[in-house]
């Protein structure tokens, strides 16, 4: 289905979750795969994993500045998929100031500087994560719902500006690992049946099945302003 042979391919947050199964199943698939992240510890034990020659680099796409420098030393890419962000979740009135904005920060400006700054051949992609609750959504959850409707928004406008790049997102609901690795086994499996029996799919989303869908999107030429909506049905339901 895929052949990156060749194929210089950065995934921005690919040192666990989402971002780390597709720079393995990249990396399987022939591309020359760089993983960009904050933590040097958690991307040295992610190269090893995905093997292949897999590089890293250390950095925040938070910082404007960092960002820019990487795009003028980096070269150029024909694919980045940025899957990496830092979030809580809280309603509104509940979550303090400083962590909304952190949120916005991690998750829209993140791949906004990342997307104004780096170097990506012409017919080359650039895709990002972004999530179901952009239109359905959830009591609870209304900054998530904000921050990845301005995402899938932003895909579609940078899709008429950034031609002949393509860009494009998938909008998952819950995918199991990554943003929950905080919590205990127990506690994580407990809350994925919980959540999973609420799809029609009858379970969360895995990371490899994201994975997968954003490969798709880079090696498809005519996929270029498409949201992808991979979510169990759970948008449906």
């Amino acid at each position: 289905m895929f052949d990156f042979a060749g194929q210089r391919i950065l995934v921005a947050g690919g040192s666990s979750g989402i971002g780390l199964a597709s720079a393995q199943m990249a990396a399987q698939y022939g591309a020359q795969v760089t993983i960009a992240a904050r933590s040097p510890e958690r991307l040295t034990k992610a190269v090893a994993q995905i093997g292949h020659g897999a590089q890293h680099a250390v950095l925040d796409l938070i910082d404007a500045e960092a960002v820019a420098r990487f795009g003028e030393t980096s070269g150029i890419w024909d694919h980045i998929i940025v899957t990496g962000s830092d979030v809580k979740i809280a309603p509104v009135r509940d979550l303090p100031l400083p962590d909304a904005r952190q949120a916005f920060d991690s998750k829209f400006w993140g791949f906004y500087h990342l997307a104004r700054s780096a170097r990506i051949a012409p017919g080359g992609s650039l895709s990002v994560v972004a999530g179901f609750l952009a239109t359905r959504p959830v009591a609870g959850r209304a900054l998530m719902g904000a921050i990845n409707g301005a995402l899938e928004s932003l895909v579609q406008g940078l899709a008429l500006e950034l031609k002949p790049v393509r860009v494009n997102a998938v909008s998952p609901a819950v995918v199991a690992g990554g943003m929950w690795s905080h919590m205990s086994q127990e506690d994580q499996a407990a809350m994925y049946a919980r959540i999973g029996a609420t799809y029609p799919a009858g379970r969360v989303g895995a990371g490899e099945e994201i994975a997968r869908q954003l490969l798709l999107l880079a090696a498809t030429g005519y996929a270029t302003g498409t949201i992808v909506t991979l979510d169990g049905g759970a948008s449906i339901a």
